[in-house]
């Protein structure tokens, strides 16, 4: 695996795993952690939960950088990304994902062009490649 030169770097501290709270370094990030509850409310936010918002705000910037390179406004632009854990066929768990993105104002040919590149260059979407089922779409 190739080596990366750091610009940034945080630290965040879980205890009690699913049922558990997370903390960031700098304590900005303070999280109670719950398991993900299929009926009635939830009581704290769960790690599927944070791993497609990281991975929403990762794509989306990733997106308005490849926005910028072709001068093309995707200053408007949503990405949701849906993240399933399930089984997995070879036992335990795994995950899958499926970010949508709508880009208002590009024709639909743009707007997959500018995903497919976004995708590419995401460094979520690098760290999933051939790792989990992923599903890019523009909505």
């Amino acid at each position: 695996m190739a080596k990366i030169t750091p610009r940034y770097s945080t630290t965040v501290t879980v205890t009690g795993g699913r049922e558990g709270h997370a903390v960031s370094d700098d304590g900005v990030l303070d999280v109670q952690l719950r398991r993900p509850k299929t009926d009635g409310p939830n009581e704290g936010t769960n790690p599927e939960q944070l791993f497609a918002a990281a991975w929403g705000a990762c794509f989306q910037g990733a997106l308005m950088a490849v926005g910028r390179q072709s001068d093309v406004d995707v200053s408007g632009s949503t990405v949701k990304v849906e993240v399933a854990l399930g089984a997995d066929p070879e036992g335990g768990f795994g995950l899958a994902a499926k970010i949508m993105v709508e880009i208002p104002g590009v024709d639909r040919e743009k707007a997959q062009e500018l995903v497919n590149a976004a995708h590419a260059a995401c460094p979520y979407s690098k760290a999933t490649r051939g790792n989990i089922d992923v599903e890019v779409l523009v909505v």
